[in-house]
């Protein structure tokens, strides 16, 4: 069991931080860190109290002064100070008992504790010797404690005389002289304490600048994002527009060939009432000549002349014979157009067409994207290099060029490289480029366009190897 301090001496663990443990309340509550099968905390000896670090495995062990001898995480109190004081955190009593301590009315200089009222009347009375002992509001009490601190050299915790000046780089941490001379750390570098601290805040710093680009990166990453989502909405709208309207064209076009087909079968049927009125015409005719070479044979059959009979007899013969033998022939027994429109309307490709109808993820790519930087001129010729949008698939470019008179453009190049040389320009003139890409849905929009200046004149060097060759050969 641990032996609990005097009440008024009491350290206020319940806004105590430290590295290696944390304690809720008093030192006597404390009953050690549980061992898990002997795997991280080894078991512990003459019933003694023990703490094991599971990074560096220094084990810890507790005397009188209980949770006190864990290093104090001083920077994280600062911290949590600060934090308090800018949210205006009350202060609690360190004496209370139980888990929502009364709010602190009076701190003791000499103590450093924090009292309530009732705690004060029964752990700090204002008599006897502790009647001379200043108590102050806990505000006051809190900026001077913090001002005794920050003033405060850090001394050893195992050498209770000698200050910390030195820091161990294999045991990452602080030391002081004895430290280093009782072979606690046995050649292991030391460096000055300051030093370490500067050396520290600049990495840390380093870090801290990298990670806030990232953090930055990842800022302006959630605002496209959101402007992603509304940008979606509008297009969203805007596709669904862009439906309606081909939609309503798919009617419109089925409405021009419905009128189309009505014309069609109109137009049939006015074909084939005139042919049926040729052909009644035509018969009726036949009919008539017919009719009339009947009712004069008929009459010259009631002729009782013989003689005159016989005048004309042979010639009603050979008419009635040729008439019957072409009957046939300049008439038609049958209609010569069927008096229904036997038409079928073949709709299964359309409805299938429907069925079919579709979205295509594929789009014209977007405009390419020039890289200045790269884009240089040598004498008559100029070397052109983009970049293809990120967003769209591209098959090729087309390059563009035009005849350095601010004329007409002319295609030079179609590939899928996305550099190009053109040679056999003219000196001294500034030709635009410009470049579009295009897949197997069509060709995307142009680039904005860039100028290159061709050389004034032209320009080479002398090769005095293959001058040496020239004189010879001469």
């Amino acid at each position: 069991m641990i032996r609990r301090p005097p009440r008024s001496t009491l350290f206020p663990y319940t806004t105590l931080f430290r590295s290696g443990g944390v304690c809720t309340s008093r030192p006597n509550s404390y009953v050690g860190t549980p061992n898990i099968q002997g795997i991280v905390f080894p078991p512990l000896q003459n019933n003694a109290l023990s703490l094991t670090c599971p990074t560096c495995h220094k084990v810890m062990y507790f005397d009188e002064n209980g949770a006190l001898n864990l290093p104090k995480n001083r920077a994280m109190q600062n911290i949590v100070d600060k934090y308090g004081e800018t949210k205006n955190l009350a202060i609690k009593c360190q004496l209370c008992e139980g888990d929502d301590p009364t709010d602190a009315s009076v701190m003791c200089e000499q103590c450093e504790v924090f009292y309530c009222d009732a705690c004060k009347e029964a752990c700090h009375p204002s008599r006897g010797p502790l009647a001379k002992h200043v108590l102050v509001s806990p505000s006051q009490g809190k900026a001077a404690l913090r001002a005794r601190n920050r003033g405060k050299q850090v001394v050893c915790s195992e050498h209770a005389d000698e200050t910390l000046g030195m820091y161990c780089m294999m045991c990452k941490v602080p030391v002081c002289a004895m430290c280093i001379q009782d072979g606690r750390h046995p050649n292991h570098d030391v460096q000055a304490l300051s030093a370490m601290c500067k050396a520290h805040k600049t990495e840390l710093s380093q870090n801290l600048q990298t990670l806030s680009e990232k953090a930055k990166n990842t800022t302006e990453l959630i605002q496209r994002l959101k402007c992603m989502s509304e940008s979606l909405n509008d297009s969203c709208v805007d596709l669904e527009k862009s439906i309606a309207k081909q939609c309503q064209m798919f009617v419109e076009a089925i409405y021009v060939r419905q009128q189309q087909l009505i014309e069609y079968v109109r137009q049939e049927k006015e074909y084939r009432l005139k042919t049926l009125r040729d052909q009644v015409s035509s018969c009726t005719g036949k009919l008539q000549q017919t009719t009339g070479l009947l009712q004069f044979c008929i009459e010259a059959l009631k002729e009782t002349d013989s003689t005159a009979f016989l005048q004309i007899g042979t010639a009603l013969i050979s008419r009635v014979s040729n008439c019957d033998v072409t009957w046939h022939r300049d008439m038609s027994t049958s209609p010569l157009v069927p008096p229904e429109l036997d038409f079928t309307l073949d709709d299964k490709p359309f409805f299938r067409a429907i069925e079919q109808l579709n979205f295509i993820q594929m789009k014209p790519p977007a405009a390419p994207s020039f890289i200045p930087e790269e884009c240089c001129t040598e004498n008559n010729s100029v070397t052109v290099v983009w970049t293809q949008h990120p967003a769209s698939f591209v098959e090729g470019y087309i390059l563009e060029l035009d005849d350095g008179n601010d004329g007409a453009f002319r295609e030079v190049y179609c590939g899928k490289e996305t550099i190009c040389t053109v040679d056999g320009l003219h000196f001294n003139c500034l030709y635009n480029a410009r470049v579009k890409a295009f897949n197997s849905t069509g060709e995307g929009d142009y680039s904005d366009c860039i100028c290159l200046q061709t050389a004034e004149v032209a320009w080479f060097a002398l090769d005095g190897n293959t001058a040496q060759i020239g004189r010879a050969h001469v």
